[in-house]
């Protein structure tokens, strides 16, 4: 038996999987993210360590974990936990999501002309080296202390096992790393105040990097178990759904939205906000866009109203005519393709009239329309990969799925499991990793097929009207802060 445990923003998911693939126990604990400031967004790291035990226990209530044979970790990218000489957090973790290190941005770029060839990637305030310079530049007295940055999933593997690890699907993220040399770059470290011995050592997702420490096993009832390195999460999901050769992709609806398409070299065109990182298996890289706010503006509206994401989408669907209201997604800002931090959410067109479904279908639509953005941007840069599948806990809504293959017109898959997200991709990553006759092929298939969602022509020719205006809407509000 394996154990995947995915580390993502709004909780802990610990899964137990079997060698045929099966989960024989799951078990979630919640979180809270804390926005003390405006464009701030942070986690205490100790919450995830005791959620992590918390979700571990639930699963020894479950099943018998003496005979685990390995662990894997997945989690929530970008985020800079910092830790001093003794091992100890020194400020709150600043998650991806983050956008107050928009000046630091420019100030490695101006530093390394040549970042953007060396990560692939446009620097952007959600990930964690401008976050860094911004803490050298505004807690000096915290930056002095820094021995240690790790990513948040590597933090609870610090905690589980005492090792400093990371795996190249995760420091992808970090905008340290040479993405097509798959190592960290002195140049963009020292940039940022830091060199290597501050840095976790690298290893590939299937790779070994510890075992769990003796007083941990003991308190989780288990062995004490190899840890793999694992991957971050988006590069989890694509292992979890079988998405890990070239000509796949995959649109995952959960807290952000990210489309995810895969290949067999480096490439990357960061100028248009896409993103190119290493998956989390040897020689093989993903590009991908992001949008900020997916799921995550569903969650927003139903707590507004105190009612359900079920319910919301549920009136939305029951809605009888089409509504001119527009939606800007863009709650904690925005990546994809506007690398735009300040900008916000948005309704247009409200009357006295308007209805609570309109305004739900309209959050659906706009959440839609952003991830058309990603597609469209992606599609632009590389060929249009011969399947797109569905995953992420949005993904179960059989109306959204229809209504993004109408936005984006392309034809989009739904498989089985492909709600079960990060933790499963975790797992499996823990099974390549101490069986070494097992193959990626056979670990990662592809989940059976549910449903093909094929485009209908005169919804989105619709769309396509409603989707430009959307896009004016941004633009006339661009800059404007409020």
């Amino acid at each position: 038996m394996f154990i995947g445990i995915d580390l993502g923003t709004s909780g802990i998911k610990a899964i137990v999987l079997n060698s045929a693939g099966d989960i024989l126990a799951s078990e979630t604990v919640s979180l809270t993210v804390s926005k003390p400031k405006p464009l701030w967004s942070e986690q205490n790291p100790e919450d995830w360590w005791n959620a992590t035990c918390e979700a571990m226990c639930g699963l020894g209530r479950q099943i018998d974990l003496s005979n685990i044979e390995a662990i894997g970790l997945a989690g929530q990218m970008h985020g800079a936990v910092l830790l001093d000489n003794k091992g100890d957090v020194l400020r709150p973790a600043i998650l991806w999501n983050d956008g107050r290190s928009t000046e630091e941005c420019r100030e490695i770029e101006e530093m390394i002309p040549c970042s953007r060839e060396i990560t692939g990637n446009m620097m952007m305030p959600g990930f964690t080296a401008p976050k860094l310079l911004w803490v050298k530049k505004n807690e000096p007295e915290i930056f002095e202390q820094v021995d240690k940055v790790l990513l948040p999933k590597d933090y609870i593997r610090y905690k589980m096992t005492g090792d400093f690890a990371c795996d190249m699907s995760d420091a992808a993220g970090t905008m340290w790393l040479d993405v097509g040399r798959r190592d960290w770059n002195d140049e963009l470290l020292e940039s940022t105040g830091l060199d290597l011995s501050n840095m976790p050592t690298l290893f590939e997702g299937t790779q070994v990097t510890g075992s769990v420490l003796p007083e941990i096993a003991k308190i989780w009832g288990m062995p004490c178990a190899p840890v793999v390195a694992g991957a971050g999460d988006n590069a989890a999901g694509a292992i979890g759904v079988g998405v890990i050769k070239p000509g796949q992709a995959m649109l995952s609806l959960g807290t952000s939205g990210v489309y995810f398409a895969v290949s067999d070299k480096f490439m990357s065109a960061p100028d248009n906000a896409l993103h190119s990182f290493c998956h989390a298996i040897p020689n093989v890289w993903h590009t991908m866009s992001v949008t900020l706010s997916a799921a995550s503006c569903l969650a927003w509206f139903a707590k507004q109203h105190d009612t359900s994401v079920v319910e919301i989408i549920g009136e939305a669907q029951s809605l009888d005519k089409e509504t001119s209201i527009i939606f800007l997604p863009y709650l904690s800002g925005e990546r994809t393709p506007h690398n735009d931090p300040i900008i916000k959410g948005v309704f247009y067109g409200m009357t006295e009239k308007t209805s609570r479904a309109e305004l739900a279908k309209a959050v659906l639509e706009g959440v839609s329309f952003a991830l058309a953005d990603g597609l469209d941007t992606l599609h632009e840069a590389s060929d249009v990969p011969n399947e797109i599948m569905l995953i992420g806990g949005g993904a179960r809504s059989v109306y959204w799925r229809q209504m993004l293959a109408n936005v984006t017109g392309v034809t989009l898959n739904y498989r089985d499991g492909g709600d079960i997200g990060p933790a499963l991709g975790a797992a499996r990553l823990a099974q390549i990793g101490v069986n070494k006759d097992c193959s990626v092929e056979d670990v990662c298939p592809l989940p059976a097929l549910v449903e093909t969602y094929t485009p209908d022509e005169e919804r989105y020719a619709q769309y396509l009207m409603k989707r430009a205006s959307f896009k004016e809407l941004y633009l006339r509000l661009k800059g404007f802060k409020g």
